[in-house]
């Protein structure tokens, strides 16, 4: 068992943050490995070719990709902990990337690939420049697979960290942990356990832990340069239908659309947040909303310069009495 040690300090001032870089990480991790979640199988068939084939041409992205997606304990070059917080910009995390040492990443790879549960080839870690080299495989990985649908993917990292922080505010950091993942996460009153394998613990200094979410994936792992520690960890809800398979009796009643708007406030969301993640207009969204709120199972509440939504009582119970009922298995 490891665990990230965090002292009263730490946890004082532990933060939330958006990357970029593990959102393609993560996207790239899923690429490769040869059965997606069900709910990515779409997302993946379409990209899969592309995928191939870049790999097929490319000895440093196919040698990179094949050890992440197989591998317990990821290189540090390609996991610095952002800097930005939530206006993490992709440029910066890899130009961190592209500084790092050769001789580091060399060494990070050796040990990734130690941890490694398939055989790896490592013939493309020669020469010098590698970093660089790393910086430019992950931009391609950003732009090709990840840019284009940014916007949605990012509404859905600011839902789950504005539910966290909720979550925060009114229970304290063990309970907005805790929900980040299906097993215990606590032990004892200052310690998470974020790995079942036997590494030295972390102890995260008094700048706090960055937590950062991600949408393409069930696994969690750290980003660690001294004195910085992240941990990343799967988004809620990463990308789910919205709209549950078969006949639909809350469409029916309400229609399609508005419909749609109440299931995605399953936890409290804008209205920008709303249209990328449901990739509809900004003025189709707050049409909507506006009958929702007239029906009395929608409320706005202004939060800075912002309107978070969220369903009511009547609003819950009302998407909760009218789900559809899972079809029955064929005999």
């Amino acid at each position: 068992m490891t665990l990230l040690r965090l002292g009263p300090a730490a946890l004082s001032r532990s933060r939330f943050a958006l990357s970029p870089l593990a959102e393609t990480l993560g996207a790239l991790i899923t690429l490769h490995r040869p059965d997606p979640d069900p709910w990515l199988a779409d997302w993946y068939a379409e990209r899969r070719p592309a995928y191939a084939e870049w790999l097929a041409g490319d000895t440093v992205a196919a040698g990179l990709l094949s050890l992440v997606a197989a591998t317990k304990w990821l290189p540090d070059a390609v996991t610095p902990p952002p800097t930005g917080g939530m206006a993490t910009r992709i440029e910066d995390e890899l130009a961190e990337v592209a500084a790092h040492p050769d001789a580091a990443v060399r060494g990070e790879v050796a040990e990734a690939v130690a941890a490694s549960w398939r055989p790896q080839d490592t013939g493309w870690v020669t020469g010098s420049g590698l970093a660089p080299r790393l910086a430019t495989t992950l931009r391609y990985g950003w732009d090709r697979f990840v840019a284009p649908d940014w916007p949605r993917r990012r509404a859905v990292l600011e839902r789950d960290v504005m539910h966290r922080a909720g979550v925060l505010a009114a229970y304290g950091w063990r309970q907005a942990v805790a929900g980040m993942t299906r097993r215990p996460t606590w032990v004892g009153d200052d310690a998470i356990r974020f790995s079942d394998q036997t590494y030295p613990d972390r102890t995260v200094t008094d700048e706090g832990l960055i937590f950062v979410p991600y949408t393409s994936g069930g696994g969690w792992w750290t980003c660690e340069r001294s004195p910085r520690y992240a941990l990343v960890y799967p988004a809620r809800g990463p990308a789910a239908d919205v709209d549950p398979p078969g006949r639909d009796p809350l469409a029916t009643l309400l229609g399609p659309g508005r419909a749609r708007v109440l299931r995605a406030l399953d936890h409290p969301a804008t209205s920008t947040q709303l249209a990328r993640s449901l990739r509809l207009s900004l003025g189709t969204v707050s049409a909507h909303l506006a009958v929702l709120r007239d029906a009395g199972v929608v409320v706005g509440a202004r939060t800075g310069r912002h309107v978070l939504y969220r369903r009511t009582d009547r609003g819950e119970s009302l998407a909760t009495l009218l789900t559809p009922a899972p079809e029955a298995a064929p005999t």
